[in-house]
């Protein structure tokens, strides 16, 4: 997801897509242990949406943006 999609979310929304996304992650990284994970680059997705949100949540705790 784009960090523009991101900033049209509210907060709730964005936290919601977080939790989610971790639950996503962790079921990737269990996947890639026992070897059944075919798309390895999506790994790197998802770290890489996470970190978007979080710095979305951040910059309106700060009132940036």
């Amino acid at each position: 997801m784009k960090a523009n999609e991101y900033r049209n979310q509210t907060t709730a929304e964005i936290e919601q897509n977080v939790s989610s996304l971790k639950e996503e992650l962790f079921n990737l990284r269990f996947q890639l242990a026992t070897g059944q994970l075919e798309n390895t680059a999506r790994i790197k997705q998802v770290r890489k949406d996470i970190a978007r949100a979080k710095t979305i949540l951040r910059q309106r705790e700060l009132g940036i943006g």
